[in-house]
C-alpha cells in the first residue's frame, strides 16, 4: 500500500473532522432549540435562583459549543481554495474539542435542572457531577491518558 501525500492526508482528515462535527451538532442544536422553547413555558416562572442560573449557563454553555462546531465550516467557506487546509485543521481540532467541552456542560446543566426539579438539590450536585466525570473520561481522559503514556 503506497503512503498517502500530503495532500491526500489533509484530505482524508478534513473529511473526518467534517463526519465529526455532522455527528456532534444536531445534539447541540436540538438542545438549543428545547432550551430556547422551555424559557416560554408556565413552568419556567416557578424556577429558583439557582434553577434560573443554571439554565441561563445552559444555555450560553450549548450557544457556545454551536459556536465552537460550527467555526470549521465558516473559516473553511471563507478561506475556500487558499491553501489554508492544514491550519483549518488545527483549528478545527480545537474547536471540536472546546465544542465538546461546552455540550459536555451543557448535558451536565440539562441533568442538574430536571433531577433538582423531579427530586432535591442535593441529588442534582451528585448526578451532574457524576456525569460530568463519565463525559470527561469517556471524550477526553482516556485520549489524555494514551497521549501521555505514549508520550
Amino acid at each position: 500500500m503506497a503512503e498517502e501525500s500530503k495532500k491526500e492526508r489533509l484530505e482524508r482528515e478534513h473529511g473526518e473532522l467534517l463526519e465529526e462535527l455532522r455527528s456532534l451538532i444536531p445534539g447541540a442544536e436540538v438542545l438549543f432549540g428545547f432550551l430556547l422553547a422551555i424559557r416560554f413555558t408556565e413552568k419556567f416562572d416557578t424556577l429558583t435562583l439557582v434553577q434560573e442560573r443554571v439554565y441561563y449557563a445552559t444555555l450560553l454553555s450549548t450557544a457556545f459549543a454551536l459556536v465552537m462546531l460550527l467555526a470549521p465550516a465558516a473559516f473553511h467557506r471563507i478561506r475556500f481554495r487558499e491553501g489554508d487546509k492544514e491550519v483549518m485543521l488545527r483549528k478545527g481540532n480545537r474547536e471540536a474539542i472546546a465544542g465538546t467541552g461546552g455540550i459536555a456542560l451543557a448535558f451536565t446543566g440539562v441533568l442538574f435542572l430536571i433531577t433538582d426539579l423531579l427530586f432535591s438539590l442535593p441529588w442534582a450536585f451528585v448526578v451532574a457531577g457524576a456525569f460530568f466525570l463519565l463525559a470527561a473520561w469517556r471524550w477526553w481522559l482516556i485520549a489524555l491518558f494514551r497521549e501521555a503514556k505514549e508520550g
